[in-house]
């Protein structure tokens, strides 16, 4: 069954995703697009029922105010106008801050004036994805990038919903795994659900080509990059492979940068993969936030310490390790990030704080270890709580758990002489410091 879609129309917006997410709350599903969408795109989109046109300080580009293309403002369409001036004579709407009035007045909108119907839900998405998925792959055959994180795992449910055995998971250990990583997903995935699985360990591969790169834009295109060359000779060890399936969000795709934002941090699976791909992508969960993947694996029959287990970075341990790789500071990070998982695990946070984890920049500070001068690295730590990953709180810690912790990793973690917290929520912030 195809959903009811309501588009908004980026108009320079910083709340772009805000405005899609309450629609889809309202069970009507709902697309970001271009302020330039042409006829042909318009067209290609299914049940398209309105359009809110968002505006917002991001409405000039290249020194030009931007407006809605003809297409849209012919389409005949109802039309929400969110603080925007242009091509259709309508009533401007400032959406209100308070929760409950905004989606009232998105309600009376998409509901009302639309008459959208409400069947946006993961059964419906999932069974609109398994005949996609089908439609698009045939009888060939499908490489996932499985990391064992939350959207690989999902991806990799669905697949093997849709297509079954035509599925060949390859698990690359980049070496910039937590602790225990790669051991827990030949368990899981090659013992107790039964995929196909490759193991690849390419660590002493990952980590020479990311020597004395600083940069985490260009450590994030080199991952991305050689993820895919792994990928490859994978694939021409096996027969037939045609697809690459990755774990896609539309969080990735809109931190990717638009026309009317720029990038805030590229996503090695959106801005990292080379010109010269051979493969022909399957991403499934491309159009789905956060939340709504963890709510797609439940739907699939995922256990919750999968669906609801830590999120874990494409690039890994290596945007957490600041500035130039080394072994020994990757090292102090996997082991100091090990200790705050299972002490938050003993404290009841596990389930209850979105993300947390350690933080090593390449810098040293003076200190006092055995009675003599230490020259060591800091050691930050980030707890966060989100919905959509698009903003961030940051959790209030308990002082004695702190104080807890910092003994654990200044005494237990090799070349650890301070541990810092982070209390910055997002924005200004990113969830991830690189």
């Amino acid at each position: 069954m195809q959903q009811d879609m309501i588009v908004v129309i980026d108009l320079g917006s910083e709340e772009n995703s805000l405005v899609a997410r309450d629609i889809r709350a309202l069970g009507v599903y709902s697309e970001i697009h271009p302020h330039d969408l042409t006829a042909d795109q318009l067209a290609a989109l299914p049940n398209v029922r309105g359009f809110v046109l968002n505006g917002g300080p991001n409405h000039i580009v290249d020194g030009e105010k931007i407006d809605i293309s003809e297409a849209i403002a012919t389409a005949g369409l109802p039309c929400l106008t969110i603080e925007h001036t242009g091509k259709l004579p309508c009533d401007v709407e400032k959406l209100p801050t308070d929760e409950a009035t905004r989606r009232q007045i998105l309600s009376d909108f998409v509901l009302g004036t639309c008459k959208a119907a409400q069947n946006w839900n993961m059964e419906n998405f999932i069974n609109d994805q398994v005949e996609l998925i089908r439609r698009q792959v045939g009888d060939r055959k499908v490489l996932l990038a499985l990391s064992g994180g939350v959207d690989s795992s999902v991806v990799a449910a669905l697949l093997i919903k849709a297509i079954g055995k035509q599925l060949t998971c390859v698990h690359v250990n980049h070496g910039l795994l937590r602790k225990g990583e790669p051991e827990q997903v030949v368990n899981v995935f090659g013992k107790e659900l039964g995929a196909n699985l490759v193991y690849v360990d390419a660590t002493d591969r990952f980590l020479d080509k990311l020597a004395d790169v600083e940069d985490p834009e260009q450590k994030r295109k080199i991952i991305g990059a050689e993820f895919i060359r792994v990928f490859e000779e994978e694939a021409r060890k096996l027969d037939g492979i045609d697809f690459l399936a990755q774990g896609t969000i539309y969080p990735d795709i809109v931190e990717s940068g638009t026309k009317t934002a720029k990038v805030v941090k590229s996503h090695h699976n959106v801005g990292g993969l080379p010109d010269d791909l051979k493969f022909e992508l399957v991403e499934p969960l491309k159009m789905l936030f956060k939340d709504e993947v963890r709510a797609c694996g439940s739907a699939l029959g995922l256990p919750d310490n999968m669906v609801y287990r830590q999120p874990f970075p494409g690039p890994g341990l290596g945007v957490r390790c600041l500035g130039a790789i080394t072994r020994d500071r990757l090292e102090a990070l996997r082991e100091s990030d090990a200790i705050l998982r299972e002490e938050f695990a003993k404290a009841g946070l596990a389930g209850k704080v979105w993300q947390y984890f350690t933080v090593v920049p390449d810098i040293r500070s003076v200190g006092v270890r055995n009675n003599a001068r230490s020259f060591e690295w800091p050691c930050i730590i980030r707890a966060v709580n989100t919905v959509d990953a698009m903003t961030a709180s940051v959790e209030r810690l308990d002082w004695a758990l702190m104080e807890h912790i910092t003994n654990r990793i200044t005494n237990e973690v090799k070349g650890i002489n301070r541990v810092l917290v982070d209390i910055t929520p997002k924005p200004v912030g990113t969830i991830e410091w690189e």
